[in-house]
């Protein structure tokens, strides 16, 4: 299979974001959800990619559509039975990192898959809001048994589930229908405190099924990729923050691009995984210099590796 003929079909939320900045008497209402911000990243990096998602008629509905459109991201609006679409709060601090509110709602009734998807990818609040969320596990499963890679992010967002048990319930869940696990520092200290991010992910990777691969994103620190027989660790390029908004998502686009880019299956060696986190923390970063969830193009990419 050509390298960029690999499909990746992305499952989950579309919603809104009111970016309210520090000081600010005024918020920014943005198109976003991290499955849709991924599904834009995976866009701009050249891959093939459909989102599977549903939004209301409603206003935030129209950005959400418009926003859509405009990127170009081929999508099926899966049916649902809520007329609204999600609303997030993101209150960004002095610098750039947010906090999240949510007036949500997924509740998809079915979720077609393109037949030719070769990686399918979700997580965030699809796999936490029901009734969407058992579905989407459901598909997971089903298309895991089909010899699809599964890929999610965990994406916590504690004010969706603030019971940590049941949060960790749900993500433990997920672990076990996914080949390839990605979670960011601050969701493992919330779903497991006390534990350090290499401890934690291994928590996640002792579900049944096992993921074979756990990535952890560590903010300025960089990036850790677990696996069941070692730890790979690369640095994070250092760059201008403008905001936070949309980074993990860059990232994870990244890391799928280069996942079906390879026929869906992680890197092996510490060399190969070294490779898959330093192009995806790329990416993040480059995100990280923009306002907003702007993730960078392929081009963006490729010029701003060492040596390009």
């Amino acid at each position: 299979m050509p390298q960029r003929a690999a499909r990746v079909t992305v499952v989950g939320e579309s919603l809104v974001d009111l970016l309210w900045p520090a000081g600010s008497r005024q918020a920014t209402a943005v198109a976003g959800g991290s499955p849709a911000n991924v599904a834009v990243g995976l866009h701009r990096l050249a891959r093939p990619v459909t989102l599977v998602t549903c939004w209301g008629d409603d206003p935030p509905g129209e950005l959400v559509a418009a926003r859509l459109a405009e990127t170009g991201v081929p999508v099926i609006r899966a049916p649902a039975a809520t007329a609204r679409t999600t609303v997030a709060l993101a209150c960004l601090d002095r610098d750039g990192s947010a906090s999240y509110d949510f007036l949500a709602t997924w509740d998809p009734a079915g979720l077609p898959v393109p037949e030719d998807t070769a990686v399918l990818h979700t997580g965030s609040l699809a796999t936490i809001l029901e009734p969407g969320a058992a579905r989407v596990i459901a598909l997971c499963e089903e298309q895991r048994a089909r010899g699809r890679t599964v890929a999610a992010d965990l994406n916590v967002r504690p004010a969706v589930q603030p019971d940590r048990e049941v949060y960790l319930a749900a993500c433990l869940r997920l672990a076990a229908t996914a080949d390839v696990l990605k979670a960011s520092d601050e969701d493992l200290a919330f779903l497991l405190p006390g534990l350090a991010p290499a401890q934690a992910a291994r928590r996640l990777l002792a579900s049944e099924p096992s993921p074979a691969l756990a990535v952890v994103t560590l903010g300025a620190a960089g990036a850790l990729a677990v696996t069941p027989t070692g730890e790979t660790h690369v640095p994070a390029p250092a760059v201008t923050v403008a905001d936070t908004v949309g980074a993990g998502d860059a990232f994870q686009a990244a890391l799928l691009d280069s996942l079906a880019a390879a026929g869906g299956s992680p890197p092996a060696g510490p060399d190969g995984l070294r490779r898959l986190l330093t192009r995806a923390a790329r990416a993040a970063a480059l995100t990280c210099t923009r306002t907003g969830p702007e993730p960078p193009t392929l081009a963006d990419l490729e010029s701003a590796a060492p040596g390009a």
